[in-house]
Parts: structure tokens; C-alpha cells; sequence
């Protein structure tokens, strides 16, 4: 049975705690720069609320799942989404075997109470009401008021919260008096190739090495080529890809076949084009770009293993000559 709270006459059953599990590899800074955000260093001092903003799949969630852990203070997540009301965030009323209104505090609240860490997830997907009903819990005051259960909730002391964010177009413009509350903003980057390997290790510690390495040679290139495939989605491919491996012992398919299906299943054709899809996405921008394949970030152009080594180069040259002649 959920654990229960009563608030000025009226009883709230709070949440459960976010208990799964993930490790933040690599990029430690970030890190401590949220938990710089997290501290009080002084009695007059108050908590920041930050922004982690990044493209989506890149961890952001689980870094503050890693601050909860360094902080050892339970973890509440809540998920925003576009249809996202008040009392979704805050207190909602169900109707219980009695017949009587019951009141159940959001993730959110529970955190409040309890003095836990919640992350709002995905923020920027939640509309400009919701984001008001947060406004006085974000600043000095740090309490919110539930119109459904008609009472005030100060938040515990030790309440700490952030928001993630992703770069993408299918969000919504958070008010400035909002972003002027949630502050600093963490910009969240790409790994690096020693910390993308050992991230898809740590998720993926059965796939093999070749398939490992060639994973992250392909992430590494689009994050060079700054285009928007994440860690979770090699971690996708490599996954779709050892499924196909095992699917028939007897016939085994090619570990390549198997890759490059798992690529063009999981990511799309674009995939398999990463220097003509990063070429598009300048042009679109402005830029200009000459296409060129994927075997770009295997060779480089004058390879004679590049797909688009053209053999007979030193041929021709040779007619010319003779015909000069």
C-alpha cells in the first residue's frame, strides 16, 4: 500500500521512487557542475534548478539519476508530455472502492515531501499552463498550490529538481519567466570514443568486440558530421543486430549483413549516407557540401579500399601521356 500523508485535513498517497539503474560514464564535469547546482551554502542559500539540455539519447535523464545517487536522496521522475495538466504535476483526484475522492501526490510532489530529487523529464514538451503552476516552486518561495485539493505543499529542504530538455523541433517554447527560473543551463554533449565504447559495453557486455568497434566508429562520425544519431541508438542497432545473429545458428548470417540491416532498420536508409545526409542538412542550412559514402569514415578518399576509388586514374594517365606523344 502507497505510504500516505495528510496536508491541512486532506490525505495524499504519495509515489514510488525511481529505483532503476544506470551508470554515468565519462564526462565527469557535467556531472559535478549539477551537483554544484544541487548545494546550499548558506543559510540563506537556495538550490538551483537546472536545464540539461541536449539531444535526445544522450544521457541526459540518466545523469541525474547519477546526482541522485551522489547526493544519496531518492530519485522521482516525471514525465512531461504535451497534454500534461496542473494536476498531473501536481495533486490528482481518482475515485476509490468507497466511492469517496481520493488524492494522489505526482512523482513531483511526493519528492517535495519526502526531500527527494526530481527530474522533469523531457520539459520542453509541456505546455505554458502546466509550466505555471510550477512558477513559485522554482524560485524563492518553493512551494506549490493544488487548485484540485484545495491546499499549499512547501517543498522539504533537502528538494532538489532538474529539467531536461532536447534539441529537436518537436517541443514547445518554454516561457521566459520560466527559463529565467531554471538555471544554469548544462549543455549535455556527445561522448567522446573511449567513453561511447565503454557505455555500449556497460549495456551491451555480450556483444562482441568487432561489432562494438564498429558501432562506435559509425556514432563517432556522425557526431563528427554533428548529425543526431545518439548512443541509444547504436545501442539499438548493436541489439537488433546480435538478435539477428542468433536468430539462426544454422544458417548464420554475416556479422556485416547483420550490422548494416540492424543500421538501415533502426536508423533509416540516411544512415548508410552519413557525409550525403550531413551535406543535405548544410544545404538546408545554407551551406553548401559535395556528397560523398559511408566508407568516408572507414578510408580516406585516395584508398584504394574506399568504395569510390576510381582504379583507373593512373591508367588514364598513361593514354594522355602516349597521346601526348
Amino acid at each position: 500500500m502507497a505510504e500516505q500523508v495528510e496536508i491541512d485535513g486532506i490525505r495524499l498517497s504519495l509515489s514510488s521512487p525511481d529505483v532503476s539503474e544506470g551508470e554515468w560514464i565519462g564526462q565527469q564535469e557535467i556531472l559535478k557542475q549539477l551537483l554544484a547546482c544541487w548545494l546550499v551554502v548558506d543559510k540563506l542559500d537556495l538550490p538551483l534548478a537546472p536545464r540539461l539540455v541536449g539531444m535526445p539519447g544522450i544521457g541526459k535523464t540518466t545523469l541525474g539519476m547519477a546526482g541522485a545517487r551522489a547526493r544519496k536522496q531518492e530519485l522521482y521522475i516525471y514525465q512531461c508530455t504535451a497534454d500534461t495538466r496542473p494536476e498531473d504535476l501536481l495533486v490528482t483526484p481518482v475515485l476509490a472502492q468507497s466511492g469517496t475522492i481520493a488524492y494522489h501526490a505526482s512523482p513531483l510532489v511526493t519528492a517535495m515531501i519526502r526531500g527527494g530529487i526530481c527530474i522533469l523529464d523531457e520539459g520542453n514538451r509541456m505546455n505554458e499552463k502546466s509550466w505555471a503552476s510550477l512558477a513559485p516552486l522554482l524560485d524563492h518561495r518553493r512551494y506549490v498550490e493544488s487548485m484540485v485539493a484545495g491546499i499549499s505543499i512547501k517543498a522539504h529542504a533537502n528538494f532538489r529538481c532538474a529539467v531536461t530538455m532536447n534539441e529537436d523541433e518537436s517541443t514547445f517554447e518554454v516561457p521566459d519567466y520560466i527559463l529565467s527560473r531554471l538555471q544554469p543551463t548544462l549543455q549535455v554533449g556527445f561522448p567522446n570514443r573511449q567513453d561511447e565504447l565503454a557505455i555500449l559495453k556497460y549495456h551491451l557486455p555480450f556483444v562482441e568486440e568487432q561489432m562494438l568497434d564498429l558501432t562506435v566508429e559509425f556514432l563517432q562520425a556522425a557526431h563528427e558530421l554533428k548529425l543526431d544519431f545518439s548512443t541509444r541508438d547504436g545501442i539499438n542497432v548493436l541489439r537488433y543486430a546480435v538478435k539477428r545473429l542468433f536468430q539462426d545458428p544454422q544458417h548464420p548470417i554475416n556479422r556485416d549483413v547483420a550490422w548494416r540491416e540492424a543500421l538501415l532498420k533502426c536508423l533509416g536508409e540516411d544512415a548508410l549516407d552519413l557525409q550525403n545526409l550531413a551535406a543535405r542538412k548544410r544545404r538546408s542550412m545554407g551551406g553548401e557540401a559535395s556528397p560523398m559514402g559511408l566508407g568516408d569514415f572507414f578510408f580516406s578518399p585516395d584508398d584504394p579500399l574506399h568504395p569510390d576509388h576510381d582504379v583507373d586514374d593512373d591508367d588514364d594517365d598513361d593514354d594522355d601521356d602516349s597521346r601526348d606523344k
